[in-house]
């Protein structure tokens, strides 16, 4: 159970706070049915998909390249529920809530823009958009199911692939560009929820905001790799405790 006194603290500070960065992992999305990737009972635990293959080689751009079937395959097996059957749930609302919010987040789900928030940097890109790998062609994805493997462009014939950035992939610069302009006009408040941070992208926002005594907060039902650097942990489930900070 969270510590009230600490909820009571951190709520202090979100209503006191005139620009918060929410950096959001897979963790804020359990609540709406959809698995972690890297954690405990993680989409990747194991390394290895059914047949035997590591998934940083089966959802990479060179396996897409080279033998699109086969990326297309793992693609269809993660995505479709990824893609039309997930719904907000309270942490994506609490969080759009929040006046001058800012989220950086690594799901590809499209939650928190259904839910309502409007400054959304998605640094992973957006499952629900599909792009050519030939020519200029992109649309939304109105579902997954009856798409081919691979699908090809109506256009010119092109490989389709989803809006997201696969393994061995750079970040979209737009979205490179939008966090570093966020970071230079500076936050009161930072918290890191539901994201094991693993990527230096995500865990740098956080590191510079304790270094510089700006208040940090990490909402994870586990230990990650800046628990040792926030100065305040709340260890349980963001769809209750973002709600909690709210009331």
């Amino acid at each position: 159970m969270v510590d009230t006194r600490k909820i009571e603290t951190v709520a202090d500070l979100l209503a006191r706070s005139q620009r918060t960065l929410f950096i959001t992992g897979a963790g804020i999305s359990v609540a709406s049915g959809l698995p972690t990737y890297r954690g405990s009972t993680g989409v990747y635990q194991g390394g290895v998909n059914q047949e035997g293959l590591p998934y940083e080689l089966v959802l990479s751009g060179d396996m897409l390249r080279s033998r699109p079937e086969v990326t297309w395959r793992e693609l269809m097996r993660m995505a479709e529920k990824r893609v039309t059957n997930a719904a907000v749930n309270p942490g994506h609302e609490a969080i759009a809530a929040v006046p001058n919010a800012v989220v950086l987040t690594q799901n590809v789900d499209g939650l928190h823009r259904k839910a309502g928030s409007e400054n959304v940097i998605e640094i992973h890109g957006n499952l629900g958009k599909l792009l050519c790998t030939e020519c200029t062609y992109e649309r939304e994805a109105d579902g997954w199911k009856h798409l081919t493997i691979p699908p090809r462009c109506p256009a010119c014939a092109g490989v389709l692939r989803p809006g997201v950035v696969l393994f061995g992939e750079a970040l979209p610069q737009e979205a490179l560009d939008r966090l570093d302009a966020e970071l230079n006009q500076g936050f009161d408040l930072v918290f890191s929820i539901g994201t094991s941070s693993l990527f230096p992208y995500i865990v740098e926002p956080v590191i510079l905001a304790a270094e510089a005594g700006i208040p940090t907060v990490e909402i994870n039902p586990e230990e990650t790799e800046i628990s040792h650097v926030v100065e305040y942990r709340l260890a349980g489930n963001a769809a209750e405790v973002l709600p909690a900070l709210l009331r």
